[in-house]
């Protein structure tokens, strides 16, 4: 496969927009952290869940820092493929270039795996309200 800007520049836009998305994601998660943190702080409310809901909270922050890490390592992975491109480093660029799809990919399937977290979450959540959806 011949690599050159034109290659590397597709990343460009969708990497940036990846991490916007996972940053929106993380702060909505955190706003809910903090508002369950002012319930059980200062309200003294304790959800009958609240066990499994700071379990999965937790695991899902863990995994947004994991998939924001490599999303950042995919871009920084770009800007160097671009570098080593820029000094004629050719075997060296499609090195780092498939470090940046690779990173990529994990970003991705991390990002899946929290999202997974997150709808069993609604789900664990909604379980107690009677509702009859027919």
């Amino acid at each position: 496969m011949n690599i050159d800007y034109t290659v590397t520049a597709l990343m460009f836009p969708a990497i940036p927009l990846l991490m916007s998305v996972y940053s929106n994601r993380f702060h909505s998660l955190s706003i809910l952290i903090r508002q369950l943190h002012d319930e059980h702080v200062y309200e003294k409310h304790i959800p009958p869940e609240w066990k499994k809901q700071f379990i999965n909270l937790s695991g899902r922050i863990t995994l947004l820092r994991w998939t924001i890490l490599f999303a950042s390592f995919g871009f920084l992975f770009n800007m160097l493929t671009v570098f080593a491109l820029y000094l004629d480093e050719l075997f060296i660029a499609r090195m780092i270039f498939g470090s940046c799809c690779l990173s990529m990919i994990i970003s991705i399937l991390f990002f899946i795996r929290e999202i997974h977290i997150s709808t069993n979450a609604l789900k664990l959540h909604m379980s107690d309200m009677d509702v009859d959806v027919s």
